[in-house]
């Protein structure tokens, strides 16, 4: 046990201390914040920038009250001036854009004939702004040669507000959900980063090791199961302490940022908000709709899901390290580990797809549920599924499942190991890797 103690300091030391650990530990939180700020800025500037499109109707069917001004759109009427010279001033770069209303009898006819040109093509939000004034304006008339009031359909429409409780009493809505699978999106997601990042460290610092000889002296006084273990848990650590960093530095920028709205935090949390005064809240400036986000983020089964986040964390890690650490056994470089890493890839991949296809949907479903038990998908799946509750019974066979493959997982592993850290100048295939599972020597 003191051997293995050593190996995992020395892992966990060996991590912590490289400077691009460091670095990216302290930089990476910032360069997420940074990112999000960056698109934001720019989605808004893009919104800053006017399109003008110059429009010229002759089909008399139009008024210029359908082609009323956005933020970002201004219509300009140049029927007068007729569609050829309206295109060379397009084509001059005077106007965004020319839409062209063709003459014709037939609203059917007219309106598979409306041209639009420009000098580059036109953004995809344009456009369906466009065709929706179109079609909403034709569709009018349509109604209007049926003889009904167009208007007194639109003031026949009734928004409907389904209010959601469970069994407990206890009321939900739209919003929750939505951070429901925002929160199990991000927690499956980063699980499947860690596993890769820290698999692959794993596997790099066997080869590299083997390449050097000196795994040779190391096992000549440590059993490979030993240390083959000591290296999984040494970067295991190593991880749950950048993700316990990131974790504080990301809670302190909240912080700061609640407190800069004006968000009480305890006050929220004590505080009692009906379901009345919540849509009344939606109403008014986007202040106080944070405040409900922030309220709803705090609803949610935060400490289950950390607690469960570092379980799962640990165990879907220690699942797949230990098969990176015994194709980095196995290999002498890094190249030759491409063709053992598509089968360990896939399941994380599944998991990944499964939780988006399904789990959003349909979280209690018979699909959601099988995956969130195999022992190569729950790490990524029940992750998903927790923030919509999900009952102790399964999270416990789940749990169990996981910790027995895990085990029986290190122990093949450890087959493959022990043989292929000392197998130099061959490129194993899955042939061999059945024979050294075999040996028992």
């Amino acid at each position: 046990m003191s051997k293995l103690n050593l190996i995992i300091k020395r892992e966990f030391l060996a991590k912590v201390k490289n400077k691009s650990f460091i670095v990216m530990t302290f930089l990476s939180p910032l360069l997420m914040v940074g990112m999000g700020a960056l698109v934001y800025f720019l989605m808004k500037k893009n919104d800053e920038k006017i399109k003008q499109i110059a429009y010229v109707d002759e089909s008399a069917f139009f008024s210029k009250e359908d082609f009323k001004n956005s933020k970002t759109v201004k219509y300009l009427d140049l029927t007068d001036l007729g569609i050829e010279d309206t295109k060379k001033k397009v084509e001059a770069g005077e106007y965004y854009g020319a839409l062209y209303i063709p003459k014709q009898d037939s609203l059917e006819i007219l309106a598979s004939n409306v041209e639009f040109f420009s000098k580059e093509s036109p953004g995809l939000t344009v456009m369906n702004t466009i065709e929706g004034k179109l079609e909403r304006k034709l569709q009018n008339l349509k109604l209007s040669s049926f003889g009904i009031d167009y208007q007194k359909i639109k003031d026949s429409k009734i928004g409907v507000d389904v209010k959601m409780y469970n069994f407990s009493g206890e009321q939900s809505s739209k919003l929750v959900n939505g951070l429901k699978i925002a929160v199990g999106a991000l927690a499956g997601y980063l699980l499947m980063m860690f596993v890769i990042v820290y698999g692959s460290s794993v596997m790099r610092s066997v080869i590299e090791e083997k390449t050097s000889r000196i795994i040779e002296v190391i096992v000549s006084s440590v059993k490979p199961f030993q240390l083959m273990l000591g290296k999984i848990i040494g970067n295991a650590s190593a991880g749950l302490l950048q993700f316990l960093i990131w974790g504080i530095i990301l809670f302190i920028v909240s912080t700061v940022a609640t407190s800069l709205m004006g968000v009480d935090v305890n006050e929220l949390q004590n505080s009692s908000i009906t379901a009345d005064q919540i849509e009344a809240a939606k109403q008014q400036v986007s202040g106080s709709k944070m405040e409900i986000v922030f309220k709803e983020v705090m609803s949610l089964p935060l400490l289950k899901l950390f607690l469960l986040f570092i379980f799962y964390f640990l165990g879907g890690y220690m699942l797949y390290s230990s098969l990176f650490a015994a194709i980095g056994a196995a290999v002498d470089n890094e190249t030759d580990t491409q063709q053992f890493m598509l089968p360990i890839m896939l399941p994380l991949i599944l998991g990944v797809y499964v939780g988006f296809a399904t789990v959003i949907n349909d979280p209690h479903g018979p699909i959601s549920v099988a995956f969130s038990h195999i022992p190569f998908t729950s790490p990524i799946v029940m992750l998903m599924r927790v923030p919509f509750g999900v009952e102790w019974t399964e999270l416990l066979i789940s749990m169990a499942l996981l910790l027995c493959t895990f085990t029986f997982m290190v122990w093949f592993a450890s087959k493959i190991y022990r043989v292929g850290i000392l197998m130099y100048g061959k490129k194993p295939t899955y042939k061999d890797l059945y024979k050294w599972i075999r040996y028992n020597g």
